[in-house]
């Protein structure tokens, strides 16, 4: 066997999660559930979403701002009452122009420039003319103090902009709509994405009672029923895990080092990178910093033709970096797998009652085998009562969300 044979089948041992691992990480994540929910020290923040599941007969038009960290999303739902929405009228754009002409994620960008481009987003989709009540999707660890009122802990996923860590996130946009001239839109909801993906899974399907976000970035929320009311856990910070020397090192070239630890080791903002940085030290493959993505994993593991960064690999070479993207992929949807199966042990130990597991993002959307290998991580875990578990794609049930917010808050006006 030569070296890098070897290499790759320690590689491959290193970042394998058997069943009794997956049963100790799911243990470790209810630990860190209950720890959370009774106000102890937890890497889980068990943030509450002030919100319970909708009954599906909501009706209206609705506007949703969807703010998840690489786009800005304004749309206009109508809720039929039924379980189900069109969407007639929407706009986005990336926080961060793609030629340069713009960024609102840097440091040098203060808080009004910021709030002032969501609001332009607004404007292009409401009439002048009309009254709109708002659900405001905000992906960011938020403390949560009313329906309508969250505090930015901390931003996640790179971005920096000034003067919104610790401010009240609906006064910031309130007030960029009042000096847009758009005061006939209220907002009255603010959730997390996940608790969007979850609410618009809900809306059709009562069995709903997590949903997941599997994209850029990794967050879960569910339906806690001593609370009646959506939590939203900021998971990707769970830190109960086992590291690899080069989870460790890409943490510690992070942002913020020693936070997001599961995030940094399931998102897709993070999953390219740390394929790159294996094949580069260990297989002693030719990719720069940052040249993987993880859209370059999907062509990699897709057989579409080569990304752009592995162009110059010879077979032999993209065969390898095609091993070590494929062991940390399926490491990611195994991580993922056993958070949720540490959500079940905590709402329904015996697994006696349906559950729907609502998923939305590129990652589980796209990335070939992922949705497969989540599922089989459930059922391997589960055995005969997997049956009572369902996962699906909620797809862009993070806007929609917003918008069953809003309906949920408008009835108690």
């Amino acid at each position: 066997m030569d070296y890098s044979a070897k290499r790759l089948d320690e590689l491959q041992a290193a970042f394998d999660l058997p069943p009794a691992q997956i049963a100790d990480i799911a243990g470790k994540f209810q630990d860190e559930m209950l720890a959370g929910l009774a106000g102890r020290s937890s890497s889980l923040k068990m943030l509450p979403s002030f919100l319970a599941r909708p009954a599906g007969s909501e009706t209206g038009r609705f506007l949703a701002l969807d703010f998840g960290g690489t786009n800005v999303r304004v749309q206009l739902v109508e809720l039929a009452g039924d379980g189900r929405w069109t969407v007639p009228a929407q706009n986005a754009l990336p926080l961060k122009d793609p030629v340069g002409r713009y960024d609102y994620t840097t440091a040098a960008t203060a808080a009004p420039e910021l709030f002032d481009f969501l609001t332009a987003q607004i404007a292009a989709v409401v009439e002048a003319d009309e009254d709109y009540l708002l659900g405001h999707t905000f992906s960011f660890p938020c403390r949560q103090q009313g329906l309508n009122r969250a505090v930015l802990i901390g931003w996640t996923k790179e971005i920096k902009t000034a003067g919104v860590e610790g401010r009240e996130i609906t006064a910031l946009l309130s007030e960029a709509l009042l000096r847009r001239g758009l005061g006939r839109v209220k907002p009255c909801a603010i959730i997390n994405d996940t608790v969007g993906t979850l609410l618009t899974a809900a809306y059709g399907d009562p069995y709903t009672d997590i949903g997941a976000i599997c994209g850029t970035g990794h967050n879960t929320c569910y339906f806690e029923p001593a609370a009646a009311m959506i939590i939203n856990m900021e998971s990707g910070n769970f830190a109960g895990l086992p590291f690899t020397e080069y989870d460790r090192r890409l943490d510690a070239a992070s942002e913020r080092p020693g936070s997001q630890r599961l995030e940094k080791m399931v998102a897709g903002r993070y999953l390219g990178e740390l394929v790159r940085m294996i094949a580069a030290d260990c297989l002693n493959l030719p990719l720069e910093t940052g040249s993987l993505s993880a859209e370059d994993l999907a062509a990699v593991l897709g057989g579409l033709p080569r990304p752009v960064p592995a162009a110059a690999l010879t077979a032999g070479e993209f065969q390898l970096l095609r091993t070590v993207a494929q062991a940390v992929v399926i490491r990611s949807a195994r991580l993922v797998a056993a958070t949720f199966l540490g959500v079940l042990a905590r709402t329904d130990p015996a697994l006696s009652f349906r559950h729907t597991i609502a998923v939305d993002g590129s990652l589980y959307e796209k990335m070939p085998g992922y949705a497969a290998r989540l599922s089989a991580t459930l059922t391997e875990a589960l055995g005969p009562k997997a049956d009572l578990l369902t996962v699906k794609l909620s797809k862009d049930g993070s806007g929609v969300g917003a918008a069953i917010a809003a309906a949920i808050a408008g009835e108690g006006r």
